[in-house]
């Protein structure tokens, strides 16, 4: 169980979760009858500070989404519980909230989608695309509503003389300046920022995350940004955690990953992430064999059969996420006696 440590930033939790799991039945037949489940999160544990970005990585269905809207419950969560930092100081728990208190809370707790094209209603203007939130919630109406909505768009750089257009209107890195203004709508202290930036083009991408950062100084917001993209993750984040089939690997500031990785699935990650200098050619490790089936998961750690530094106990018995230095979490068996490198020495000749 990861328990918060005294950090560079000292702020107090916004979000700590603990235990998180969900699992999706496997059902087949006619009566639809249950034959197993789809351990797509699996017993995580999180934390977040106010004013933090959290980075979330991991290869392609490895539950960082899933994990994100449990968190929201978006997506109801099989098991564990969420505590949240409200405006007045009262930490709440969210797992526990009946529906019209959970509604209440959303507006401290919103989603930045993927895809700019698909997220927004193509029959709905901007102007009721940004309102929609205030609308929902009863904030407010008519002349102050689009008032906010003018300030939404002033304060992500959209031209206010857009209002009436609709989404099919827009570029793509405009679109999902038009997400964020929605995101933001109700005022929110935190957001899960979920692949913001990975349908956009690597230009557009640099504007849209300065946005971010902006926002976050600005408003005090705390994220959670989930990606695939390694380099976006070490320029947005404080911290990172790195998450195989459904578990949480390792977690820690994002200067001390990826610089001191604890954990075997992060060195061979890293190792993936491009070096911006042709001169330098990367030590690239090609992992063997498949990613684990998170719906069969191996005994033992779910990564012992492609780890080049396995052994029995690692087959046998799972490893505990422990503290293998401050504030750095790792789920490894031997985190504390590998010498593994760091995207630094990856890069070496």
């Amino acid at each position: 169980m990861i328990v918060a440590a005294e950090t560079v930033n000292n702020n107090p939790l916004i979000l700590d979760v603990k235990g998180m799991k969900k699992y999706f039945p496997i059902q087949k037949g006619m009566i639809k009858r249950t034959v197993g489940y789809v351990k797509a999160v699996d017993d995580v544990d999180v934390y977040i500070r106010e004013g933090e970005t959290y980075g979330l990585v991991g290869e392609s269905g490895c539950g960082k989404t899933t994990l994100g809207r449990c968190i929201l419950r978006a997506i109801e969560p099989t098991e564990g519980t969420i505590d949240f930092r409200e405006r007045s100081g009262e930490m709440v728990k969210i797992h526990d909230m009946e529906y019209s208190r959970l509604r209440e809370a959303r507006r401290d707790m919103q989603l930045i989608f993927q895809d700019p094209y698909s997220s927004l209603n193509p029959r709905m203007t901007v102007l009721n695309i940004i309102g929609e939130p205030l609308a929902c919630h009863r904030l407010m109406s008519g002349s102050k509503l689009r008032d906010r909505v003018v300030e939404l768009m002033e304060l992500v750089g959209l031209n206010t003389r857009h209002l009436e257009r609709y989404p099919h209107a827009f570029s793509g890195g405009q679109r999902q300046r038009i997400g964020i203004a929605r995101a933001l709508a109700t005022n929110p202290r935190f957001i899960v920022c979920d692949e913001a930036v990975s349908a956009l083009d690597v230009s557009v991408q640099a504007q849209v995350l300065n946005l971010l950062q902006e926002l976050q100084a600005k408003l005090d917001l705390s994220y959670m940004f989930i990606s695939h993209d390694l380099s976006v993750i070490q320029h947005i984040s404080d911290r990172v955690g790195v998450m195989y089939v459904g578990r949480l690997v390792e977690t820690a500031s994002s200067e001390e990953l990826f610089g001191n990785p604890r954990h075997p699935y992060t060195e061979a990650l890293l190792s993936a992430k491009p070096i911006p200098d042709p001169r330098i050619k990367s030590r690239r490790i090609i992992l063997g064999g498949e990613v684990a089936n998170p719906a069969n998961p191996p005994s033992g750690c779910y990564f012992h059969p492609r780890c080049r530094f396995a052994k029995d106990i690692c087959a046998q018995e799972t490893p505990p996420f422990r503290e293998v230095g401050p504030d750095h979490f790792a789920s490894c068996h031997f985190a504390g006696e590998l010498d593994l490198s760091g995207v630094y020495e990856l890069g070496q000749d």
